[in-house]
Formats: C-alpha cells, sequence, structure tokens
C-alpha cells in the first residue's frame, strides 16, 4: 500500500513539475502578445487543462482511476462531464454562446468512446474490430468538423493548443487507458538519455534522407539565414514548442500510440502478420496510386513507390525475426496512411515525403514506447527548415 501510494504521489508531483515549467513559458511568451485579461482569464484551464495532460497516462494514476470506476456507467461520465463542463465554461467566459454552431456537438463526441467501451464492458488486452471503429469514429470528426470559436489559450491565440484540442486529446487518452485499458499508448513525458538520442538519431536520419531526395527533386533549396543568430534560436524553439503542442502530439498519440499500436497488438494475435501485410500493400498501394494521379504535378507515381519501399522493409524485418511478428507490418501500414492524410498539401512529393515521416515517428514509438518522444521527432522535423535554413518548394 505505501509502495503504491509513493508511485502515485511520485507520478502527480512530475505532473505538477511538468506544468509548472509549461505554465512559466505560457505567462513569458504571451504576455507581449495578448491582453492582460485573455492571459490570466485563461490561466487556470492552462494549469488544470495541462497538469491532467501530464498526468492521466501515467500507469498508477490511470489505474487509480480505472479501479474507482469499476466499470460503473454513473462514475465513467464525470471525467467526460468534468472536460466538457470546461470547454463550455471557457467559451462563456470569452462572450459567445455555447449552443451556437457547431459546439453543441462536443458532448456526443467526448461521451461516445467512453460509452461505448463502458457498454463493451471488457478489459482483455485483446484488440477487436470495435476498438478500431470506436477509433475512426471518433478521429474523423474531430479533423472533419471545424469547432467554432477556436478557444485557443490565451483565447486571442499563440502558440499553445487550443482548449477543444487538449479536450479532445484526454478523452482520448481517458476512453482508450483509462476505461479500455489498452496498454503501452506511453501519453507521458519522461526523462531518458537513450530515448532522446534514439529520437535525434532518427531525426536526423530521416532529413538527410529527405534532403537527397528533395534536393534531387528541386523539392528543397537552402536559403540560409536572415535574421540574428539570437532571433534565429527564439524562432526555431518557439516552432519547435508550438509544433509539438499544436500538432505534433495530437497526431502521434492518434496514429502512433493508438492505431499503430493497436494494430500491431491484433496482428500479433491473429499471428498472420502476412495477411496484415498483403491485404495493407495491395489496398495501400492502390490508394497511393490513386492520390499520386490525382494531384497536380509531376512524379505521380512517387507516393506508389514509397509505400512499395516501406512494404519491403516491412516485409524483410517481418521475415527475417527482428522483431515481434507484426510490429513493421504495422508501421507500415499506419505510415502510408499517415502519408495519404496529407493529401491537403497539394504535393506529391509532401504526400511521398509525410509517410517516410511516419516510419519515422512510428519507428522512435517502437524504440521507446513513448508518444511524447515521437512527437518531438515530429517537431523536430516540421522545424528542419529554421534549423537548417531551408525552404521547401511545394
Amino acid at each position: 500500500m505505501n509502495n503504491l501510494f509513493f508511485k502515485i504521489r511520485s507520478e502527480i508531483i512530475t505532473g505538477v513539475i511538468w506544468t509548472a515549467i509549461l505554465t512559466v513559458m505560457y505567462l513569458v511568451l504571451s504576455w507581449n502578445e495578448n491582453s492582460v485579461f485573455e492571459i490570466f482569464s485563461a490561466l487556470g484551464f492552462f494549469i488544470l487543462l495541462y497538469f491532467l495532460f501530464f498526468s492521466i497516462g501515467r500507469e498508477e494514476v490511470s489505474k487509480r482511476m480505472r479501479s474507482f470506476i469499476q466499470n460503473k456507467i454513473e462514475k465513467a461520465v464525470l471525467f467526460p462531464t468534468f472536460l466538457i463542463a470546461l470547454y463550455y465554461s471557457y467559451i462563456i467566459l470569452n462572450g459567445f454562446n455555447p449552443l451556437e454552431g457547431t459546439v453543441f456537438m462536443l458532448p456526443f463526441l467526448i461521451y461516445f468512446p467512453t460509452l461505448i467501451f463502458v457498454a463493451k464492458h471488457n478489459n482483455s488486452h485483446k484488440i477487436d474490430w470495435l476498438d478500431f471503429t470506436t477509433f475512426v469514429l471518433f478521429l474523423l470528426p474531430t479533423t472533419l468538423v471545424e469547432f467554432s470559436p477556436s478557444t485557443h489559450l490565451p483565447f486571442g491565440g499563440g502558440i499553445f493548443d487550443s482548449i477543444y484540442r487538449l479536450v479532445i486529446i484526454l478523452a482520448a487518452v481517458y476512453s482508450f487507458v483509462v476505461i479500455r485499458n489498452i496498454k503501452d499508448v506511453g501519453f507521458y513525458p519522461i526523462i531518458k538519455t537513450k530515448y532522446l538520442l534514439t529520437a535525434i538519431g532518427v531525426w536526423l536520419a530521416f532529413y538527410g534522407f529527405v534532403y537527397v531526395i528533395g534536393n534531387s527533386v528541386d523539392f528543397i533549396q537552402y536559403v540560409g539565414y536572415k535574421k540574428t543568430f539570437i532571433a534565429v534560436l527564439g524562432s526555431i524553439g518557439i516552432s519547435i514548442l508550438s509544433v509539438f503542442l499544436h500538432t505534433a502530439i495530437f497526431e502521434e498519440l492518434f496514429f502512433r500510440g493508438l492505431l499503430q499500436n493497436m494494430l500491431a497488438k491484433r496482428i500479433a494475435q491473429e499471428n498472420s502478420w502476412k495477411s496484415f501485410w498483403k491485404w495493407g500493400a495491395s489496398l495501400l498501394i492502390v490508394l497511393s496510386l490513386i492520390t499520386g494521379y490525382t494531384m497536380d504535378g509531376n512524379m505521380q507515381w512517387f507516393p506508389s513507390l514509397i509505400t512499395v519501399f516501406l512494404f519491403l522493409t516491412a516485409f524483410v524485418i517481418e521475415r527475417y525475426g527482428i522483431s515481434p511478428k507484426g510490429t513493421y507490418t504495422a508501421l507500415a501500414i499506419t505510415s502510408v496512411l499517415f502519408g495519404l492524410v496529407h493529401y491537403h498539401s497539394g504535393s506529391i512529393i509532401f504526400v511521398g515525403l509525410a509517410s517516410i515521416g511516419g516510419w519515422a515517428y512510428g519507428y522512435t514509438y517502437i524504440k521507446t514506447k513513448n508518444v511524447f518522444y515521437a512527437a518531438l521527432v515530429h517537431a523536430l522535423v516540421n522545424s528542419s527548415h529554421l534549423i537548417f535554413g531551408l525552404e521547401l518548394m511545394k
């Protein structure tokens, strides 16, 4: 009992420390960009949501929450209700009507996965197709429906994420990790030298590969630095933090911590990686061809070439038993899907490189079992044009 209490206390203190560090950054970076009212009216929401952000995915915290809930619906809905109340309170505080526009839909979205998993009443570690269906039905509205107002922190905008996005992330971690009890999601920050070196190594290897390909097709060019050294460092730091909080952590949670993780577990359960590999390769090569040939520009074959390359790499690794069966098949499938959803970029080369990027982020996740390190690589990649003085010619 004492050991359990110590672990929970340690995890909560760690969450408090990370929240305090980010709060200081919030105050410093927002001070000259937003009004005093915007900064301090958002401060309480910021501290509370980011404390949950840094804490809820930790093993002992999620275990304690699961023990309290005991799969009882009246207890299971308390946390989603709290998130919804925070979201609407912030909207009302800033003078908006919570019943206008699309914001009235948020409760349906937040309650949905929790209610599904409570009704399912299955905390086994086996992944089934209802898990994937729930994942897709939860993720699609969050990316296809625009919820307005934006609910930025502070409300006037800045480099920190919105309350809406934080609520979605917390609802996902709560429903899949706490209620469904899916293992190895890895949604918590941890400092390990080995993991950090892995992330930096993957980033440098990936971006070296990208530069060779991009430079050969005039996708990347060196433009140098047009600011002072201190100004460049400041821009790089802000870019990494902004990308990490705005984009990377959201995408890495859903694509790596949930989709890739669940897919690898499902393939291992079926003990038939070749079947998943064949179906995944066949469908995604076709989708890659369709994607390439419905976009403007040359090299329409490029996304499909990358898809073939990634699946062949996965086949070799799976075939010779370098890792547990299914791990790299899941990585290939998730990586190509990640690339294809970047269709909106309008760049054929970008779609192909995004698939390779998905492999890099997914590989980092495999080696660290931690979403935050995958997100770090993602943030470094998206900031590399500033770091190396490059320009992407989309």
